[in-house]
């Protein structure tokens, strides 16, 4: 299952538990985003061809991340651009998250072991500004 969180208009988070399967490549974000997410599900045998990225120039106005949720369960809180809190989703063990856009927090629900990928460089205290959760 794929889960689109959408708060006016504006898509916040994608969600992407552990049972989804589907043949070939599967793109959850379209091409204009700046973090780029895909599955994949090949045969045994399949080649996919050798190949370089080229450079190029690329603007990014906000970090998006990817949680990969190894093993626990995760409460994710998601917030709008003026603070409040909007609704929260449970990961468990295998889910996938792309935050895209607006604010987010996290509460531990059992022991968790996650991944986060996302834009650098690190910015530091520049990169996020924290507020309490309302």
């Amino acid at each position: 299952m794929v889960e689109k969180i959408i708060y006016s208009n504006k898509l916040l988070s994608i969600i992407i538990e552990s049972s989804f399967k589907e043949k070939g490549i599967t793109f959850f974000t379209p091409d204009d985003f700046s973090q780029q997410l895909a599955y994949m599900n090949h045969p045994t045998g399949k080649v996919i061809q050798p190949h370089i990225h080229n450079p190029i120039p690329r603007e990014v106005q906000y970090t998006q991340e990817v949680l990969f949720i190894k093993k626990g369960k995760l409460r994710v809180d998601f917030y709008n651009d003026e603070k409040e809190y909007l609704e929260s989703r449970i990961l468990e063990t295998g889910d996938i998250i792309l935050l895209i856009q607006g604010g987010h927090g996290f509460e531990v629900l059992e022991e968790v072991e996650m991944y986060e990928v996302k834009q650098g460089p690190y910015a530091g205290d520049k990169d996020k500004t924290r507020f309490e959760a309302k």
